[in-house]
């Protein structure tokens, strides 16, 4: 049944972000006005993101509600409650061993898991770490290339480990290390190795020098410690407050909604990063006013935010079942899976060392399946595989 669910979490994230990916290259191609005399690009991500949040809460909600027992009430279905007791023991039974895989009792963490407040705050914690690492992706591409951005990108599960281990003291078993250090340089190597495009014409990248990449990396290594924050907080939600990945979703994403709202009608003076508009006006009225006389981003719009949502509803369930680590495996390597596939399809050609990254990377992943197949991985913390 576990591998069931891991093989329909990595095909639904797989599909579902595939089109959200096209979605988002619609959006980011100009517009015809309603006379069809002009074509301008529409430049309020904070607004795509309020779309994509708001409706990935109500998905899960529906979610929830389909799935809730009669006898919970709604403070139970959404988790801000207890779950009703069980009668045969094995909820207490739970408590006394701390998620371990081998028997042995391991000092648990203090329980908050009926503290409402402790919950929200953890919750309103991740949705700032959203709402924030989003901004310092996009101001990094002004400073620094695409391929550049797409290498840090690609050593992601580095810092989702290194925040795990420094904001939570989470241990994880020596060889998954390893399995991170293997699926980081895979992919590092067939980003990098790939075949060599002219480089476009970038006053910003390629005229700014070396003072332009130094503060293009420095915004993309916030980007990737907001992330790896973010992640291990999840993490850590699982781990100490027992609610499911869509009771997540649903509050994470209602606290997004309100903060990125809150950042689109406020009138903000110029924030750098976080709100670059110089005139003062709300970001709202103005991507109100692009869709009324811009009608042809209504499909895109939609497209965006519904894929983004159904996607948001197998992160989360990958999330609850398989941990952070996984969930940035499965993110990173749809793109290397991708070209791979495309290969066989269509006949591409790939460089030999795109060859050695990829298997670089299986390389890894065989050593985590192996591992867990010989049954060696008895780690407390050993949800956090990697496969």
């Amino acid at each position: 049944m576990t591998f069931v669910r891991l093989i329909a979490c990595v095909g639904g994230v797989y599909s579902m972000f595939l089109l959200w990916a096209i979605a988002q290259e619609r959006l980011s191609v100009p517009f015809k006005s309603l006379d069809g005399t002009t074509a301008e690009k529409f430049k309020s991500p904070l607004f795509m993101g309020t779309c994509q949040s708001a409706l990935s809460s109500l998905s899960a909600f529906i979610y929830i509600m389909l799935r809730r027992k009669s006898s919970d009430t709604l403070a139970q279905s959404l988790g801000l409650e207890p779950p009703a007791p069980t009668t045969n023991g094995s909820a207490t039974k739970a408590k006394k061993v701390h998620a371990n895989g081998n028997g042995v009792h391991h000092p648990a963490k203090p329980s908050t898991r009926f503290s409402r407040t402790a919950l929200l705050l953890r919750y309103l914690q991740c949705s700032v770490f959203i709402t924030s690492a989003a901004p310092f992706g996009f101001a990094a591409l002004s400073y620094i290339s695409y391929p550049a951005m797409v290498l840090g990108k690609s050593c992601k599960l580095v810092p989702v480990m290194i925040m795990n281990v420094l904001l939570y003291r989470r241990r994880f078993a020596p060889h998954k290390y390893l399995v991170v250090a293997m699926v980081t340089a895979g992919i590092t190597l067939f980003m990098y190795l790939g075949p060599r495009k002219a480089a476009k014409n970038n006053a910003s990248s390629t005229n700014g020098g070396s003072y332009a990449n130094l503060i293009g990396i420095t915004y993309l290594l916030i980007n990737l410690l907001l992330d790896g924050a973010t992640n291990s907080t999840q993490d850590e939600i699982f781990t100490r407050h027992r609610v499911t990945g869509q009771q997540m979703m649903f509050w994470i994403n209602v606290f997004c909604t309100l903060l990125t709202t809150a950042l689109s009608v406020l009138p903000l003076p110029y924030i750098p990063v976080i709100h670059p508009s110089h005139d003062g006006t709300s970001e709202l009225a103005g991507a109100l006013e692009f869709v009324r006389t811009h009608p042809g981003i209504v499909g895109p719009l939609a497209q965006f935010a519904f894929t983004g949502a159904l996607g948001q509803l197998f992160i989360f369930e990958t999330l609850q079942h398989f941990g952070s680590l996984t969930l940035v495996t499965i993110t990173l390597t749809r793109k290397l899976f991708t070209m791979v596939l495309s290969v066989v399809v269509y006949r591409h050609t790939l460089t030999s060392g795109q060859w050695l990254g990829a298997a670089v990377v299986f390389a890894g992943i065989s050593v985590e399946a192996f591992v867990k197949r010989k049954g060696t991985s008895r780690h407390p913390y050993c949800r956090h595989s990697l496969t």
